[in-house]
C-alpha cells in the first residue's frame, strides 16, 4: 500500500517538471538544446570510436599473421646458405660431363647435373589443396 502513494507522489512531481520547461528561460532552452547536440555528438563519437577499435583488433589479427609468415620465411631463408652449401659439395664430387648437347643451355653453358628429382604429377592437386586453405584463412 505504501508503494502506491509513492508512485502516485512521483507522477505529480514530473508532471510540473515538464510543465515548468515550457516557461523557463530561452538562454536554459538554448544550454539545454546545446546540451543535447553535445550528446549526440558524444554518441557518435563512440560509436566511430567502437569502429575504429574494431579495425584496430583486425588489424592485429592480419599483423600476427604476416608475423608468423615472416618468420616461417626467415626459417627457410635461413636455411638456404646450407642448401648451397650441399649443392656445391654435391657438384664438386660429380664427375664433369665430356658429352655437350642436352647439358647445355642456349648460350652453351653446362648445366649441372640433377641433384634431385621431384615428382610432379600431385603438383596441381597440391596447388589446388594450399589455394583452398588460403581462401578458408582469408574467408
Amino acid at each position: 500500500m505504501s508503494a502506491l502513494p509513492s508512485r502516485s507522489l512521483s507522477s505529480h512531481i514530473r508532471q510540473p517538471s515538464l510543465s515548468a520547461n515550457a516557461g523557463q528561460s530561452p538562454a536554459l532552452v538554448a544550454r539545454v538544446n546545446e546540451k543535447k547536440a553535445e550528446l549526440e555528438s558524444l554518441k557518435e563519437l563512440r560509436d566511430l570510436s567502437a569502429a575504429v577499435a574494431s579495425q584496430m583488433e583486425a588489424l592485429e589479427q592480419k599483423l600476427a599473421t604476416l608475423s608468423e609468415g615472416t618468420e616461417a620465411i626467415a626459417l627457410v631463408l635461413s636455411n638456404w646458405h646450407n642448401v648451397l652449401r650441399a649443392i656445391n659439395m654435391a657438384s664438386a664430387k660429380l664427375p664433369k660431363p665430356n658429352v655437350e648437347g642436352p647439358m647445355e643451355d642456349a648460350e652453351g653453358v653446362p648445366l649441372p647435373q640433377t641433384l634431385v628429382r621431384i615428382p610432379t604429377e600431385h603438383a596441381p592437386a597440391l596447388q589446388a589443396h594450399a589455394e583452398g586453405a588460403v581462401e578458408q584463412e582469408s574467408g
